[in-house]
């Protein structure tokens, strides 16, 4: 059954007042016809199943659904060039990030417009409803990394490395009792010394993912998969 996110002041009296975007989905996009079923979500753990009635909704009742992390991830992600960070996005919302955070680093060279904000919460929300979570991940406005990494209070903090003798994130998520997490990887080029030396300084660990070198744009979808196959087992 269809999915589609819906603002909360879009609900009145059990109905659910559509948009003109949304009716044009429900019904040109997806051929649904008055009287057909949907689930409504509010992105912040809630469904509803509802039904159509001409350019509104009617709720019906409340569905529990279970499909988010038992963690809290955070993804701070130094961007990387092109589009790059389009897939990350959508691929880390898909396996249950709660967070994302991009960051400007020593080495990025993409700068970001709000447009592109923008294109990322909707990409966050189109993959949500895909994916069937309960829960749109939030996308931060860009910042730069000394402005940011001291901003994570009572979590456990990793930052990813190339190369070294780090251990491995896998074994680090093993043994990690911490219902939030927030794991660093760099843009190309990885992090500067003095960026890892920075986020030591606020508690980072530096962890490894591997043997190889992997690309900015796969790094954090790899780091994302570890943690989601950990805390699912």
């Amino acid at each position: 059954m269809q999915r589609i996110a819906i603002a909360l002041s879009q609900f009145q009296d059990e109905q659910i007042i559509l948009t003109s975007q949304q009716q044009h989905y429900l019904y040109r996009v997806l051929r649904l016809q008055k009287g057909d079923r949907f689930i409504a979500m509010d992105g912040m753990g809630k469904w509803w199943l509802s039904e159509l009635i001409d350019t509104d909704a009617k709720i019906l009742h409340e569905l529990i659904v279970e499909t988010e992390l038992p963690i809290s991830v955070t993804l701070m992600v130094a961007l990387p060039k092109g589009n790059g960070f389009d897939e990350i996005v959508r691929c880390c919302t898909e396996l249950g990030v709660s967070c994302i955070a991009p960051v400007i680093s020593d080495r990025t060279l993409l700068k970001p417009s709000f447009q592109k904000l923008e294109r990322w919460q909707r990409i966050a929300q189109e993959a949500a409803e895909q994916s069937e979570r309960t829960k749109i991940p939030q996308i931060l406005e860009p910042v730069a990394f000394n402005k940011i990494i001291s901003s994570f209070v009572n979590f456990e903090k990793y930052i990813c490395v190339a190369r070294g003798d780090s251990p491995h994130l896998l074994y680090c998520l093993q043994n990690c009792e911490q219902k939030k997490v927030v794991i660093a990887t760099g843009c190309e080029g990885g992090w500067t010394e003095k960026e890892v030396e920075i986020a030591l300084q606020n508690g980072f660990k530096p962890v490894s993912l591997g043997r190889r070198v992997l690309r900015a744009v796969t790094a954090p979808i790899f780091a994302m998969s570890l943690i989601s196959a950990v805390s699912e087992v």
